[in-house]
């Protein structure tokens, strides 16, 4: 490995994960010896980057040289960090590892003093009672309603009787009490919402519904929004 790909590399191991990071967890990652990390960190310094810590304390991206400061105020900060703890709160394990790698790159690209903010931000999000795990791997179901396949899974309902679904899939949403599903149903023919606590054996199929996602997700949510006005008519006459 070349020490330009060593020193990029050690970069985005400062950026990612949780600080401080010790010459001897850096050299586990890169693997070099623990002398190479302390060289290399005193390299990156030299170019530019704030790393603060020594040896036998470990060490921590402040400022990264290498980006531009991003420019925000600190109600836009504050909103980002409160966006980012709410991910980690209720998201799926993929999407937490997400929110939390975001945190600490934006710690390195940050002015110092909104630096200091961001590790020390006012705001919070904090769910007592978090969402049931899913049961399939998210991420294979973000991709495939992203490139816009459709997935075949088990599913148990709420009565407890067991179907295999073949859905397009739409829209993930992340709610206070489970995360669902928002599809096209191929069996039922309507669109439909599956709690994906719920699903299992799920596959991606070789079938295509693109470019119809966007369409259909606004039809989808102008059902909901329509039901959902109905209902409140209702209770209210």
């Amino acid at each position: 490995m070349s020490r330009t790909a060593r020193l990029f590399q050690l970069m985005q191991a400062l950026r990612s994960g949780s600080s401080p990071k010790t010459s001897v967890q850096l050299a586990q990652d890169l693997g070099v010896s623990p002398r190479t990390v302390h060289r290399d960190i005193d390299a990156l310094r030299g170019l530019g980057a704030v790393i603060d810590g020594e040896a036998g304390f470990g060490f921590t991206l402040i400022e990264d040289a290498t980006l531009p400061p991003l420019g925000f105020t600190d109600d836009e900060l504050e909103a980002l960090v409160l966006g980012l703890r709410e991910v980690q709160s209720i998201g799926d394990p993929g999407l937490v590892e997400a929110a939390s790698a975001v945190l600490h790159k934006l710690q390195g690209r940050l002015p110092q003093r909104q630096s200091h903010r961001l590790s020390h931000a006012v705001l919070a999000a904090t769910r007592l009672n978090r969402p049931p795990q899913p049961t399939i791997n998210v991420a294979d179901l973000r991709q495939a309603t992203w490139d816009e396949r459709a997935i075949e899974f088990a599913y148990t309902d709420a009565k407890g009787d067991n179907t295999r679904r073949r859905v397009s899939p739409l829209s993930i949403v992340y709610m206070d009490r489970a995360s669902v599903l928002l599809s096209w149903c191929h069996l039922r023919q309507d669109f439909r919402v599956f709690r994906l606590d719920r699903m299992g054996e799920m596959s991606v199929t070789d079938e295509s519904f693109r470019p119809n996602r966007i369409p259909m997700l606004r039809k989808a949510l102008a059902r909901i929004r329509a039901d959902r006005e109905a209902a409140e008519g209702e209770s209210a006459s």
